[in-house]
């Protein structure tokens, strides 16, 4: 369904609202209309998300309007997919917005952990934590103690394995299969505690503000197309793979990362990594097997990631004689 149709058909819930805080007519000195999610980001709050360079990346996209929080505290807030902002009437002009420590709120000891602290590669925090490898790297590159807060936590391994490490503001994780140079992502700890806390309803996206611009050029979504050069192929043969990208409105998506993987008879796999071209494109070239068993399917899966966003697809091709 398009934004449109699902914007005609909201109804004003005001009234449902007011128990958790009311939506805020904030005043509207600049801003942006994200319709990836159906929400503004006006004001004071407008002008945080534009002094952080890589704000689409560290903080994501707006998933509720500006509203009053409900415990007495007179602030106004607004949630995130990674992030809550928080605005303090009693604090000085260009000190009044910050970001919730939602690391410190959402964290939950108790996972197998290794704290690591190797010279020259970790950061030894006061608390005795370590920040390490490219955990350091993406903290550095992106804002630092700022902008996440201290570590709370060591290396924590998920029950999938996974590598995690939590700070005051932030859980960083860790994808070595998305390629050097993009293996951290942030995780939406924004949503997690909007889904802990609050009201449903103030996910429902809104109609733009008057005179707020649509932040079209935001990529909010991942389109994943691949195809094999030949549907089928000798048992010793060579084959390409074509990968397109493309964001939720059909643009090209340049310099995304990803890898395609090969599932050949045998269980034996082959896995390519490529980045995406200025069209949007990757194409995995002279993909060479030999003696494959006639008759069989072999599978090709394809995983791209860009931006903290991840997106997916398959294909395939047959082996004859």
């Amino acid at each position: 369904m398009t934004l449109l149709g699902k914007v005609c058909g909201i109804l004003v819930l005001l009234s449902l609202l007011a128990p958790l805080g009311a939506p805020v007519q904030a005043q509207q000195e600049g801003g942006q209309y994200f319709p990836q999610t159906g929400h503004n980001v006006v004001g004071e709050f407008w002008a945080f998300y534009q002094s952080v360079t890589d704000a689409a990346l560290v903080f994501g996209a707006p998933i509720t309007e500006q509203f009053m929080a409900g415990d007495g505290s007179g602030k106004t807030i607004q949630y995130f997919e990674r992030a809550r902002f928080e605005l303090d009437p009693s604090k000085p002009a260009g000190q009044r917005v910050q970001t919730t420590a939602l690391g410190t709120l959402l964290y939950k000891p108790g996972l197998p952990s290794v704290n690591l602290t190797t010279a020259g590669a970790c950061r030894v925090f006061p608390n005795g934590f370590g920040v390490c490898y490219d955990f350091l790297k993406f903290f550095d590159q992106h804002g630092g103690l700022a902008r996440f807060g201290n570590p709370l936590s060591a290396f924590e391994f998920q029950r999938d394995g996974r590598i995690t490490q939590y700070f005051e503001k932030a859980r960083f994780e860790y994808y070595p299969e998305r390629g050097a140079g993009n293996t951290v992502r942030l995780a939406d700890l924004g949503r997690l505690y909007f889904n802990a806390t609050e009201d449903p309803a103030l996910l429902n996206p809104v109609l733009p503000l008057s005179n707020i611009p649509r932040f079209d050029n935001t990529v909010a979504s991942l389109k994943v197309t691949a195809f094999v050069w030949r549907a089928v192929t000798l048992p010793t043969d060579t084959q390409k793979v074509y990968v397109v990208v493309q964001d939720q409105a059909l643009k090209a998506v340049s310099g995304a990362t990803g890898s395609v993987t090969v599932h050949l008879s045998g269980g034996q796999d082959l896995t390519y990594s490529f980045t995406t071209n200025s069209n949007g494109i990757a194409i995995i070239s002279d993909i060479q097997f030999s003696n494959q068993t006639p008759g069989v399917l072999v599978a090709v899966d394809v995983k791209v990631s860009y931006q903290g966003l991840e997106g997916s697809a398959s294909t395939s091709f047959r082996i004859w004689r």
